[in-house]
């Protein structure tokens, strides 16, 4: 094993779910999972099983990856159980996963105080619960909590803990400043300290940001030996947060030469990955962001301008392609033109960049994106917007007008019902047609109604579904008369045809409005037109 590699290893989706505000559907880990697939994440640690239905429905259908790798986490084994009748333990080995991580006390403190065990069981339970993922023929990883503060005050105990996990067979030992209280320099001095007994290539860091020193904490352990980092997109985490990820890759791979199993044209896809993690969520994404912010690389006027035009190195560390941003000058538009090229290849557009309608079009998603469009994680849209400015898509159907009522009443049991009523009136192969559907909610009305109409014409539309539905007020000072962002995602029982020649079974859409049934029409009626392009059904 190289030295110089270095493992990624994200946990978003379990310990970013403690973010406060955040909370993850099984569909959210499932495009989650696709994402840091695609930007060569080596390890994915999935959850906890058996913690909650969210991670068990994961876990009973992990989507397939190209790269990555799955883990799931859990504990060693109690105090006063064998591993054979540990419940939780057991869980975790049941799952179709090649690496299980156990998170165990590794600070003499917690053993006497927390646990109230003798501290030769807290090293019998590591040992037995690392054999025991071993005969599994599974890799065992190690958390070991808050170990920076165990060795603080007793190394001899910390270090016998860790020792035991890597002699009882673990793939790798993570040392954890849960707390986030440890500085840069006492992480590399431990560190150093850690990988004299333990070879580096099976020692791993993961760090909070309470001092806001997460990122440069791993940093030096990563200088210091350790040859795993753990960390989430974006920061997240409970409290202040994980590491960030998306500021530690592109460091470890372009400012510190680390080969980190993610090749640059992977790398060229983080900013994108970035932002559609913080739409999937709902999330605002900080325009200060090292790398990925859309301020990372933006010029402003003056010297700085003309300096940058001359030579960007002047004000620029690392060429903003590189991690798949773009230079913002604020008087010029080629940023965004370069961007909207970048987006075409991915969609499979072929447009020559002198085209004149290609300068329209980056006006429009500007104005677009003024609005509150956002196109990160609503790829559909995006693909429909470009294609109806390059005359491709046909007008499959038009909607003249719909109207949708609530009805909310007691009905003659003493029972307080909802119902919704939905008409449209649409136009269909020149012909005009008005329906009426009823529906659990305004959205299932309007989309009952446009069924009624469209599926005669389309049957292909029958195995369309609404999976999920994520609405967002993008003007909260505003009140209830907010402009509303609308985001849907479809999944479709029998997929579609990829610009790859693949099939995917989903894919998001959006709309903007301040009326939020007139913005789930908008992104409904982009999920009913783009299932019909893709599927190249003609007039």
């Amino acid at each position: 094993m190289s030295d110089n590699r270095v493992y990624i290893y994200d946990v978003t989706l379990r310990d970013g779910a403690q973010t406060q505000g955040v909370d993850f559907s099984s569909q959210d880990k499932i495009v989650i999972s696709r994402i840091l697939d695609a930007i060569g994440i080596d390890y994915i640690e999935g959850g906890w099983p058996g913690a909650n239905p969210t991670d068990d429905a994961f876990f009973a259908n992990l989507p397939t990856l190209k790269t990555s790798q799955y883990a799931a986490f859990g504990m060693t084994r109690r105090s006063g159980r064998s591993t054979e009748n540990d419940p939780g333990l057991n869980a975790l080995l049941g799952v179709d996963t090649p690496l299980i991580c156990m998170v165990g006390k590794t600070w003499d403190f917690h053993v006497d105080v927390a646990l109230g065990i003798e501290r030769s069981e807290n090293i019998s339970m590591i040992t037995d619960s690392v054999k025991a993922v071993s005969n599994h023929n599974k890799q065992a990883l190690f958390d070991a909590e808050h170990f920076f503060d165990g060795y603080k005050d007793n190394p001899e105990y910390a270090m016998a803990c860790i020792t035991a996990a890597f002699e009882a067979g673990a793939r790798w030992v993570v040392l954890c400043d849960t707390n986030g209280g440890t500085l840069p320099h006492e992480i590399e001095a431990i560190v150093t300290g850690v990988c004299a007994v333990i070879p580096g290539d099976h020692v791993g860091i993961h760090c909070h940001d309470d001092t806001a020193n997460a990122v440069a904490n791993t940093l030096a352990a990563v200088r210091a030996g350790a040859r795993q980092v753990q960390g989430a997109m974006n920061g997240l985490g409970e409290r202040c947060g994980n590491a960030n990820l998306v500021t530690i890759i592109p460091t470890l791979k372009l400012k510190m030469g680390y080969d980190i199993g993610i090749t640059s044209e992977q790398l060229k896809k983080l900013t994108h990955a970035s932002h559609v993690v913080d739409e999937r969520l709902g999330r605002s994404s900080n325009k200060s962001a090292p790398y990925v912010g859309s301020s990372a690389f933006a010029h402003k006027g003056g010297l700085h301008v003309s300096a940058v035009e001359k030579d960007p190195r002047t004000y620029e560390h690392v060429e903003p392609e590189s991690v798949g941003n773009v230079r913002h000058i604020v008087v010029s538009d080629q940023a965004g033109r370069a961007n909207i090229l970048a987006r075409f290849r991915e969609i499979g557009i072929d447009v020559d960049p002198k085209d004149p309608r290609l300068g329209r079009l980056v006006d429009l998603v500007k104005e677009r994106e003024f609005e509150g469009y956002a196109y990160d994680g609503a790829e559909a849209s995006f693909e429909l917007l470009a294609r109806r400015e390059l005359g491709e898509i046909p007008d499959y159907f038009h909607c003249k007008s719909f109207r949708v009522i609530d009805d909310r009443r007691w009905n003659t049991k003493g029972d307080l019902i909802t119902m919704s009523e939905a008409t449209v009136k649409l136009v269909v192969d020149g012909q005009e047609h008005m329906t009426v559907a009823e529906g659990n909610g305004p959205v299932n009305a309007l989309d009952a109604a446009l069924r009624k109409v469209l599926l005669p014409r389309y049957p292909i539309l029958e195995g369309l579904s609404l999976s999920d539905f994520k609405v967002r007020i993008l003007t909260p000072g505003d009140g209830t008369g907010a402009i509303t962002r609308v985001m849907i995602e479809t999944t479709d029982s029998n997929g579609i045809p990829d610009n790859s020649g693949s099939t995917v079974q989903s894919w998001n859409t959006i709309g903007v409005s301040p009326n939020i049934i007139d913005a789930s029409y908008n992104a409904l009626r982009d999920s009913l037109i783009f299932k019909l392009f893709r599927e190249k059904i003609s007039l």
